[in-house]
């Protein structure tokens, strides 16, 4: 029988190991050694695309029959700055004062450590026939580009027959307390520039120059003037935020040619990309009339609004989460992307991880205790979701 290594002990095995995006940095050799022990069938594809790093990825399955519960991860961190600002080593997975410091101790090693030991016990407890599959989806590429993770390594499963009829993706969903916030959809995200263009000139003589500025004002402004939406049952209002306002122009006796400000919109279910983008033209060419010249850049973007509907398995997820913690949690659609963007086109997909309140930060650190917590909400979900009832897996 297989060791069933402890949550804490995953975590460090994980933080142990420096898997700075795109490295893999030995956590996917790692982790595919526990699975390995465990029976299942562990792959590591690598995709590559040019321009951007490969990437290594892990897949791995332990039965054929359905339903099919896909956990989903992933292993890559950011960088962590300057070691010496960190309390310990940020690859030691050091424990004190009841904390594991390390980066990835909460985005997302920890929540990845959870679910791999709630399995390891799940199985010693079941066995290997427990009505159903389980299968590993992680991927090294969710902090990087995100063009050589999940989206090819789905694709690559899809092409060899895999199917699967819900997921856990364990991204730190809590925002204070472990069990507060399961995350049931995302928000899009679309970047775009506005340039305005004008005409260079000396500041002495104006009518032989066009100041780009003022209309970059104007047209702004009209971006801002009224909301993009009230919001959804589901979902905040849209959103757009200028992140940037630039002229470039070093000199003060100098009109510039041309001002340019980018801005981010993250956007709700009412939205396309596409759709999104008539409107912010629709606006600028109300505003711009013949007065201003402007041309607007709109960045390629995968990332799209969805959500998944609160049905059974969502219910089942918060179920076991109100059992282990005495808290319902809210279902909520806040906070940046993720890689359920693209889970959800191969199954409903739920987000729900670890409080995330020290991620990408100096002394990142998770308390043991909810490691220990948050593999009892996953074992929880295990034991109900197989064999589960009719409800649950029609269709399946």
């Amino acid at each position: 029988m297989p060791e069933i290594l402890s949550p804490l002990a995953l975590t460090q095995g994980l933080i142990r190991c420096p898997s700075v995006t795109p490295s893999e940095g030995g956590a996917l050799a790692y982790l595919g050694g526990v699975l390995a022990q465990a029976g299942f069938a562990v792959e590591r594809p690598v995709f590559s695309e040019p321009g951007t790093p490969d990437v290594e990825n892990l897949y791995a399955r332990l039965g054929t029959a359905n339903p099919c519960l896909l956990l989903a991860g992933h292993t890559d961190v950011v960088p962590p700055g300057d070691a010496a600002a960190w309390r310990h080593d940020p690859f030691g997975g050091i424990v004190e004062a009841g904390e594991v410091h390390g980066r990835g101790a909460v985005d997302m090693k920890g929540g990845l450590a959870c679910l791999t030991a709630a399995v390891l016990d799940f199985l010693a407890a079941r066995g290997p026939d427990f009505g159903g599959s389980i299968a590993f989806l992680v991927t090294g590429d969710e902090e990087g580009p995100a063009v050589n993770g999940t989206v090819k390594l789905l694709a690559w499963a899809a092409a060899r027959g895999e199917r699967f009829d819900h997921c856990i993706l364990a991204e730190p969903t809590n925002p204070e307390r472990l069990g507060e916030m399961i995350k049931i959809g995302r928000r899009g995200s679309l970047t775009a520039t506005l340039t305005v263009h004008g005409v260079q000139g000396h500041v002495a003589y104006p009518h032989l120059a066009e100041n780009p500025i003022p209309g970059l004002v104007r047209l702004a402004g009209a971006l801002l003037a009224e909301p993009l939406d009230g919001g959804t049952q589901h979902f905040d209002a849209s959103n757009l935020e200028f992140t940037t306002l630039d002229v470039g122009n070093p000199a003060t006796n100098v009109i510039p040619g041309q001002a340019q400000g980018t801005f981010n919109i993250r956007f709700n279910d009412l939205w396309t990309p596409e759709s999104l983008e008539a409107e912010l033209r629709r606006r600028l060419d109300a505003a711009a009339g013949n007065a201003v010249r402007y041309s607007l850049a709109v960045r390629p973007t995968n990332s799209l609004a969805f959500l998944t509907q609160p049905d059974p398995f969502v219910q089942l997820v918060a179920g076991a989460i109100e059992a282990e913690t005495g808290e319902r949690p809210a279902l909520s659609t806040t906070g940046g992307t993720s890689d359920a963007r693209f889970i959800k086109e191969a199954c409903p997909v739920i987000e729900f991880g670890l409080v995330g309140q020290t991620m990408h930060q100096v002394d990142e650190r998770v308390p043991v205790a909810d490691l220990a917590r948050l593999t009892a909400i996953f074992r929880r979900v295990l034991d109900t979701y197989f064999p589960g009832d009719a409800a649950l897996h029609e269709g399946a």
